[in-house]
């Protein structure tokens, strides 16, 4: 018997207001409701002051209202990025990153805690998968950074701890309930969601016409290679994944972006550079090259300036678009997974109490 409490925050607008009229309560209570939650970004549901007390007691009796707990900040000294590590109810813990940049905020959220995908270079999946998170606890992340930084977020990023299409489901609610106009009704156009290279969640995904933006982590431009580097490719072959991305265009009409980390001795060379302009070859795509950030328990190192800059020129002379991602919080635990593995180790020798 299943005894969990209902999760409010993760239920869209037509969802609640069913849920809130079966238990007695007017129609409009749930567009209130729903507003004190996703737009007002209430703490706690005694904030709501426009709702009955009667049904505010009923409501934190009998249902899940999800906020999370700051475990911890850092801040760059450097550009003003932000690092958050947050504590889920049940003592998991997630990442967050805030980014400053000329045309706007970005925030950097996790769909899991952990990662099952194990792909060599990450810290997200050094200690595997712990569970998937609700649609309330990604978008709490959001609500979180733009309470803590008191300032608008113009974008989202679905690329933090965790393979968002390996949580395929609460992520389609997390984007409804984040674009939704009752809520803080941010344009799906601002919003990336990364993935390994799930195949079949991709091409389910591009039925669903959504505006988008998906970011293909794709790391090396040969089976062989990638597969060394990324397990997921022996289950989702180069070729079937790059013929998802072409679909996926096809039916969305949105350009794919490809992340490229960058790994010295790697997959850096000029032969790199030729394979991955052959793969990319007639494609509405464009290319982020990622420096990788160097993390505990990995041997994987970024190339040299001028090693960058030549994979850089190789693409462009090809008329493929490229952009050098910016290096942000270098100086704060920035690679995915790190500030979250810290904590884990310290927690395991002293348990949060």
């Amino acid at each position: 018997m299943n005894n969990k409490k209902p999760d409010i925050k993760s239920m869209d607008l037509t969802e609640l207001t069913e849920f809130i009229t079966a238990a007695g309560q007017k129609p409009f209570r749930g567009r209130q409701l729903y507003q004190w939650m996703h737009q007002k970004c209430a703490t706690s549901i005694d904030e709501m002051t426009n709702l009955p007390k009667a049904f505010r007691d009923e409501l934190k009796e009998g249902c899940t209202y999800t906020v999370l707990k700051q475990a911890n900040v850092q801040a760059s000294t450097q550009d003003g990025t932000r690092k958050y590590l947050f504590l889920l109810e049940d003592g998991n813990m997630v990442e967050s990153v805030f980014m400053r940049y000329k045309t706007g905020n970005s925030v950097c959220i996790s769909s899991q805690a952990g990662c099952r995908m194990g792909c060599k270079f990450c810290a997200s999946a050094i200690d595997g998968l712990s569970r998937n998170l609700t649609p309330s606890e990604m978008l709490e992340q959001v609500y979180q950074i733009s309470r803590d930084t008191g300032e608008r977020v113009s974008n989202v990023v679905v690329m933090g701890t965790g393979e968002p299409l390996d949580n395929y489901d609460n992520l389609l609610q997390f984007l409804t309930l984040l674009c939704n106009e009752d809520g803080i009704h941010m344009s799906q156009r601002n919003v990336t969601v990364s993935t390994c290279g799930l195949v079949p969640q991709i091409l389910e995904l591009a039925h669903k016409k959504l505006q988008i933006t998906l970011a293909i982590s794709l790391h090396a431009a040969s089976q062989q290679k990638r597969c060394s580097l990324m397990p997921v490719a022996n289950r989702y072959g180069i070729e079937d994944l790059m013929a998802a991305c072409r679909y996926y265009f096809e039916m969305t009409g949105r350009r794919i972006t490809f992340e490229y980390s960058l790994f010295a001795g790697v997959n850096d060379s000029k032969e790199d550079a030729t394979m991955l302009c052959g793969l990319l070859s007639g494609m509405n795509c464009h290319v982020n090259l990622i420096p990788v950030n160097p993390v505990k328990g990995r041997e994987f190192v970024p190339p040299g300036k001028e090693g960058l800059l030549s994979i850089k020129k190789h693409l462009e002379q090809k008329g493929i678009p490229v952009t050098v991602r910016r290096t942000l919080g270098s100086d704060i635990d920035a690679a995915c997974g790190q500030l979250r593995k810290k904590y884990m180790e310290i927690a395991e020798k002293s348990p949060l109490s």
